[in-house]
């Protein structure tokens, strides 16, 4: 099995928002020390294990640039090249964006709530048009058609705008000998996760995609998948 044939998924690290336990989707929020130290530790881990990468895969969104950043500076491989895609960022939550979960409990109830962002099938409320959170107000979205930007998305309708960078973009440098290493978010790897494994819809809900700890597929030469592993990460230390 030669490293061409693996693909890494990796999780970005803590971001400022989880200090608050806010939903961030697509609001562009930087990391936290530890999760800057939660990405030097996979890429030390991943340089043990005796990975190297070609092509690094991320959303627009600057944590997984950061994420990038701080794990191929660890691996003593800064010049890899970065791709960014809106195809890869997390779910858009919608009204649930900038809000936390007693705030989202307070005004929906938990039940509710909760089939929204561990659920496959059912959106958040989405955002008002003239919403300033709405996307079409975001430079970083300035070139794409008003149809591709979500007032709120299902772990479903990510899934669906997520793949065909999957299709078009990941699965023919695979076959074409790259090694890849994908940087994203936890609904958007979820969904990914769900469709190369054929997972159903009720067992995606148990899924959990932890942050910073890198998820090692392994293909045959038609991509159908050999095996799967998680690649232990020392834990870090929160910062002083």
């Amino acid at each position: 099995m030669s490293a061409a044939d693996r693909m890494v998924l990796l999780r970005h690290g803590h971001s400022e928002w989880n200090l608050t336990d806010r939903f961030t989707g697509w609001t562009d929020i930087p990391l936290t020390e530890i999760g800057l130290a939660e990405a030097a530790a996979a890429g030390r881990r991943l340089a043990q294990a005796g990975f190297a990468f070609d092509e690094v895969h991320g959303s627009v969104l600057q944590r997984t640039r950061q994420t990038a950043e701080a794990l191929l500076a660890a691996m003593g491989t800064p010049e890899a090249p970065f791709f960014s895609s809106w195809r890869l960022n997390e779910r858009h939550y919608g009204a649930l964006q900038g809000m936390n979960k007693r705030e989202i409990f307070a005004l929906w109830g938990e039940e509710m709530s909760r089939r929204w962002w561990r659920g496959y099938y059912e959106p958040p409320p989405p955002l008002d048009r003239d919403d300033p959170r709405h996307p079409r107000f975001d430079p970083l979205y300035a070139e794409l058609a008003p149809g591709d930007l979500p007032a709120s998305e299902s772990l479903r309708d990510c899934q669906q705008r997520t793949l065909p960078y999957w299709r078009e973009t990941l699965a023919p440098r695979l076959r074409a000998g790259r090694r890849l290493l994908v940087i994203s978010h936890g609904n958007t790897l979820r969904g990914l996760v769900m469709h190369l494994d054929g997972l159903s819809a009720e067992a995606m809900e148990r899924v959990e995609i932890p942050s910073g700890v890198p998820l090692v597929y392994r293909f045959a030469p038609d991509l159908s998948v050999l095996g799967r592993e998680w690649l232990e990460v020392p834990a870090t230390a929160p910062a002083v």
